[in-house]
């Protein structure tokens, strides 16, 4: 099982515009609207995969309602703590003419002390040693700076990985838990640790920092060139293969969700990091975020290179 964690869920909605003109009335072509969050983004792409999962987090009124519904409709489990506020909507304006994307994130409603004791609950149940569980997102408010900590907490009690893809102060103190697994990318790697990373070499100097810090598999992405990743005491090179993006949003949780179905299956890293590579290619050519294709994801996975670095 691999169960995803979306605190601040959300509706995101999509609009397609022939251009996008700022200061100016703009029509859109098509609308598509979608249960959205990272993780539910996530959650999609490892049921896409063929993986078991169940999406869990926090969820309410009628957006909450829609998340639920469309879930069903994908044909994915689910298992909300329920609060009175309204879940969120995320507005993503593309232009056809660029493919230039343009998002507006509402803040989401507060939450309090029950609502993440029930959260708690449903995260740690039925957990085994085999499972992983993946934290992503932003925290709503309300949600004090620590609460990934203490999920991550639970969870290792319980024997299951966690998978933690969030910023800010949220990673911070998630890390202070020791998660198996991080991505932060070049930008918040440098923030976390106060430093600036100048090259490759200092990018894998992070990485082994983390390992030595007892994280299983930290890896540092580079955008579109690909990541460093830390495995087992080694580090990585990935290069990953070039693409025409058609929406960037949601590879990111693309990749999460492709590390945790490799990792789940028992992949070597090596072959693991490459499928989360190709994973998260396979999103940038789709029009939605958490949406791949299988044939998508075996073409560009011969594609991924893999180097050991000393």
């Amino acid at each position: 099982m691999i169960k995803t964690v979306t605190l601040n869920a959300a509706v995101d909605k999509t609009y397609y515009l022939d251009a996008f003109l700022p200061e100016s009335v703009n029509r859109a072509a098509e609308v598509y609207a979608v249960p959205g969050g990272k993780g539910l983004n996530a959650a999609r792409v490892v049921h896409a995969l063929g993986g078991r999962t169940q999406a869990t987090g926090i969820v309410g009124g009628s957006n909450g309602q829609f998340i639920r519904t469309g879930l069903d409709a994908a044909g994915i489990a689910h298992d909300f703590a329920e609060t009175e506020g309204e879940s969120r909507l995320c507005l993503n304006f593309i232009s056809r003419e660029t493919n230039a994307s343009t998002e507006v994130l509402e803040p989401g409603p507060t939450i309090g002390e029950a609502e993440l004791a029930q959260v708690a609950l449903k995260v740690t149940d039925g957990l085994t040693d085999s499972d992983i569980v993946i934290l992503s997102g932003s925290l709503p408010k309300g949600a004090p700076a620590e609460t990934y900590g203490k999920l991550i907490a639970l969870i290792r009690q319980s024997g299951a990985r966690a998978f933690l893809d969030t910023s800010g102060a949220a990673l911070v103190h998630g890390l202070e838990a020791t998660p198996f697994f991080i991505k932060p990318n070049k930008d918040e790697a440098e923030a976390l640790l106060g430093i600036s990373v100048r090259d490759e070499h200092e990018v894998a100097a992070t990485v082994r920092h983390w390992m030595a810090a007892g994280i299983a598999c930290p890896i540092v992405t580079l955008g579109a060139s690909g990541s460093i990743a830390g495995f087992g005491g080694t580090c990585y090179r990935v290069h990953a293969p070039r693409i025409e993006a058609v929406n960037t949003v949601g590879c990111g949780d693309s990749f999460v969700a492709g590390m945790a179905v490799a990792m789940r299956g028992g992949m070597p890293i090596r072959e693991a990091l490459r499928f989360a590579t190709a994973v998260g290619a396979a999103n940038a050519l789709t029009r939605h975020a958490g949406e791949v294709y299988e044939s998508d994801v075996l073409r560009l996975t011969e594609q991924v290179e893999v180097t050991e670095l000393s």
